[in-house]
């Protein structure tokens, strides 16, 4: 599998102008192309009248290692990496200990989860209320200037994010592509697909 960066294409592009630029970028024939498949697309709009996509593909040639010969040094045209996630352990068959995560935050819930995936059988806890609850005692203080200490917007399920405007990027560096987790178990639990190719991926509150 190759990945094929700075595909650029005007908003009004069709589907196969995308095939047909992904081969050219290959230089070999759409023929040629076995399948490909969307990993970012982003908008640049620097220039007003000329707004276009850019696109990172993944592609699927015959010979990946020809290919890459046949480009020469072109920096859009590597190997794709390797993003499966990888559980870093497996619990025992028997284990009658259960690991405790403190706090039901992001890093809270995800760690937890990962624990479960890994066969551990954690345990959350956290000083807070549920969603719901909490969200009359954060929009109580907001509106009522009236402070709950154990229930607002520090403390409670889903952490101070719950009450974020949902983008879904980081600045962090990422080469281990740890966020793609992350984004995957999203769309598992609901959320649209497009988060996994757009750019700057929003999902709301």
């Amino acid at each position: 599998m190759l990945r094929v960066s700075e595909i650029r294409l005007p908003l009004d592009h069709s589907a196969d102008a995308l095939k047909s630029a992904v081969a050219k970028k290959l230089r070999i024939s759409p023929k040629e192309l076995v399948r490909f498949a969307v990993f970012k697309r982003g908008v640049d709009s620097r220039k007003r009248a000329n707004i276009v996509y850019v696109y990172i593909v993944d592609a699927e040639v015959g010979d990946d290692t020809a290919v890459l010969a046949h480009v020469g040094r072109d920096p859009h045209v590597t190997r794709s990496p390797d993003l499966e996630y990888r559980f870093l352990a497996q619990a025992p068959k028997r284990t009658f200990k259960r690991p405790v995560v403190i706090g039901a935050g992001p890093c809270g819930l995800f760690a937890a989860l990962i624990l479960a995936q890994s066969g551990f059988r954690p345990i959350i806890l956290e000083r807070g209320k549920v969603v719901r609850e909490r969200t009359k005692d954060t929009w109580g203080l907001w509106r009522k200037s009236v402070l709950d200490p154990e229930s607002n917007v520090q403390f409670g399920e889903g952490g101070a994010g719950t009450f974020s405007d949902g983008k879904l990027y980081s600045q962090i560096k990422d080469p281990r592509h740890l966020g793609r987790k992350v984004l995957t178990e999203f769309v598992k639990a609901g959320a649209p697909a497009e988060i996994l190719t757009e750019a700057h991926p929003h999902i709301g509150t």
